[in-house]
């Protein structure tokens, strides 16, 4: 995906400050700073409860912060009402009136634009039809057209007043899996194809890796991290980051020396010394975490050449069709593995089977080192 490099600059088109938000004596968000390129697609990423909703309703004018500045190109935000922004929010529920057309419900938001004639929204609200793929359904009511259609729907009302900025409110939440699938690469088709920056609030890890261009990943307030989907994939900065996005495997370990690029490890769960990338801020005797990716993870029936080998047994698995989740009790530790099936349709399509012994190993370098 990425920003296109023309609609890129080197002066941040969103700038959070700084910003703090408290409820009494509940500190919903805590000195968050981050800044957004124009044209980006941004996700905040989390858990109920993790104040990235919050932090979206400051953005749009609804809360003010209790602390920090807001800067959207260029300009202080501070006291300046939800109107008078040059944003507009998509909320989870879309909002859309069930009593008036599609038509209608896109151009409701153009009826204050003074500067706009008839025809100039007739021509609008058209454009916009047109972009999400509507025009046919134009003069439908809402409980006429499917859920994918309904959430089009709203996003072309929001789109119809030109804003500078969208905030997306969990715009896929309402959706079913597939139709969610569908509609993500709907959403940044017309993203690209409009320009316009995106801000978006999910907790589906999914939807956030297929979407954006960076995320912020929140707990308790906080920013933990912020990256690229595969950076915060492959790169996670801390237990809480590798632990929310996707599974991992965690084991308990401590560093006995650096062999560069690599760190030797000491980990009791699978019974010896690993090898993992190096960290430069891990330092020798120091008690780390050790994570990886069940698709790291290889598993065979003989024992592989190199380093990072563990024994075990496969305890129980799950059959996906192109590939099965294996849980494997090895001496001290039950782990995760994913591994592709054979082209085969029959059961020896399996890399193994219940109970089968298998040698587990993994790449040095696919291996994670969190020392907080």
């Amino acid at each position: 995906m990425g920003i296109d490099p023309a609609r890129a600059s080197d002066t941040p088109f969103l700038r959070i400050e700084g910003v703090s938000k408290n409820f009494g004596t509940f500190p919903a968000v805590k000195d968050v700073s981050f800044d957004v390129a124009k044209g980006e697609i941004f996700s905040l990423l989390g858990g109920s409860g993790c104040g990235k909703t919050t932090l979206l309703r400051m953005l749009a004018g609804f809360e003010d912060p209790s602390e920090g500045r807001i800067f959207l190109d260029g300009r202080d935000m501070a006291g300046v009402p939800p109107w008078e922004r040059p944003l507009h929010m998509m909320f989870q529920s879309y909002a859309i009136f069930p009593h008036m057309t599609v038509a209608a419900n896109v151009a409701y938001g153009l009826k204050h634009e003074k500067s706009l004639s008839k025809s100039d929204r007739a021509a609008r609200v058209a454009e916009m039809l047109d972009l999400v793929q509507l025009s046919q359904f134009a003069h439908r009511k809402p409980h006429q057209i499917s859920g994918g259609q309904r959430q089009r729907v709203a996003l072309a009302r929001a789109l119809a007043r030109q804003p500078k900025l969208l905030l997306l409110d969990e715009p896929l939440a309402a959706l079913d899996k597939k139709l969610r699938e569908h509609t993500q690469f709907e959403l940044m088709s017309i993203q690209q194809r409009t320009g316009v920056t995106f801000i978006v609030v999910t907790h589906d890890q999914e939807e956030a890796m297929t979407l954006s261009d960076r995320i912020a990943v929140m707990d308790k307030g906080e920013i933990k991290q912020i990256g690229s989907p595969t950076e915060i994939y492959e790169f996670p900065t801390s237990r809480f980051v590798a632990g929310f996005i996707g599974s991992v495997n965690s084991f308990e370990a401590t560093v006995a020396a650096r062999e560069a690029p690599y760190l030797r490890l000491d980990v009791p769960a699978l019974g010896g010394q690993f090898m993992a990338r190096d960290v430069p801020s891990a330092q020798v005797g120091q008690k780390v975490s050790l994570a990886i990716r069940p698709e790291k993870l290889h598993l065979s029936k003989t024992r592989p050449d190199g380093v990072n080998t563990a024994q075990g047994h496969v305890k129980d698995l799950a059959y996906f069709g192109k590939d099965s989740l294996y849980r494997i009790a090895l001496a001290g530790a039950l782990v995760q593995a994913h591994a592709v099936n054979a082209r085969r349709g029959d059961e020896g399509a399996r890399v193994a089977d219940w109970d089968d012994a298998v040698w587990v190993s993994f790449d040095p370098s696919a291996a994670i080192v969190l020392v907080d």
